[in-house]
């Protein structure tokens, strides 16, 4: 995942950076990604918070 620039950045994170680094990724400000992860939570509750945790260990951290 790092190679294709999906990574965990660690000057925007909040709690463990993976909306920042999804932002980042697709060009998006890291306040968007964050508030679509939180209108896709509502939309279909429960799941992101597994793909949440499944990416918080996939991608590695910024260095």
């Amino acid at each position: 995942m790092g190679r294709t620039g999906l990574v965990r950045p660690r000057d925007t994170r909040v709690i463990a950076g993976v909306c920042a680094g999804l932002g980042r990724r697709f060009g998006l400000s890291p306040w968007v990604a964050r508030l679509l992860f939180v209108l896709l939570l509502m939309v279909l509750p429960g799941s992101q918070f597994l793909v949440y945790f499944i990416l918080w260990i996939l991608m590695p951290n910024e260095y």
